[in-house]
Parts: C-alpha cells; structure tokens; sequence
C-alpha cells in the first residue's frame, strides 16, 4: 500500500451551486460526469505520479455534514489565494491559514456552499 486514501467523495445538495463553489475555490473547472445514478465532480491529480483523486458528488444515499470526516484539500504552496475565493464563492470561513509547526505547512477550515467541513493544507 502507497496511500492511506484511495479516493474521497464530497456529498453535494445543489449540484450546480456546489460545481460553482468548487470551480471558483480551486480556480479550474472539475470534470462532470454521471456515474452509476449520480453526479459528480471530479478534482485535478495526477494519476501516473501516484496522486489521490476525488470529487463531489450529489446522490440520494449521501448527505453533506459538518460533523464527521474531513478532507483536506491541497492548494500547493500558498493557501490564501483559496481562503481569498471562499467567501464570495457562497462559502464561510471557520478557521483561518494557521501554522501547524516550523517546517510542516500550514491549514485552513472552512464550509462549503452545501454545508461540508472541508480543510485547505499548504506548504507555505
């Protein structure tokens, strides 16, 4: 085993609201497709260098949560141009771009336009 996580979903209500929120937060367009009865979204990775893909997805057996899991998502070497696109993407700010230590980056916390407790890393 390479990774502790193979893949995430991220449960969407409004699939059109959440695409915009996303879109506007990663600052590219997520690839959309249906899948098995459901929507999703799919984020950027790079599947041959052996990154870790995901998407958000609106299904009737899935529901958004801010009690629960959290995905990380990583915004490279600077997670502040992301934290600067939340708010007016429909989204809240919880907890600001916070040092977790010398040498290990930094974190942020915020809730998507559906609701969903989702955290930004960065290394610097």
């Amino acid at each position: 085993m390479v990774n502790a996580i193979h893949t995430f979903q991220i449960p969407v209500k409004d699939f059109d609201r959440a695409i915009k929120f996303y879109n506007t937060l990663m600052n590219y367009e997520l690839s959309v497709m249906d899948f098995s009865g459901a929507k999703l979204g799919a984020f950027k990775y790079d599947h041959a260098a052996g990154g870790i893909g995901g998407c958000i997805i609106k299904s009737d057996k899935l529901s958004p949560s801010s009690r629960g899991t959290m995905v990380y998502l990583d915004t490279g070497s600077d997670l502040q141009p992301y934290l600067d696109r939340v708010t007016p993407a429909g989204g809240e700010i919880q907890v600001e771009k916070t040092q977790l230590g010398p040498g290990l980056g930094f974190y942020a916390i915020i809730i998507d336009s559906e609701g969903n407790k989702i955290g930004l890393y960065s290394s610097n």
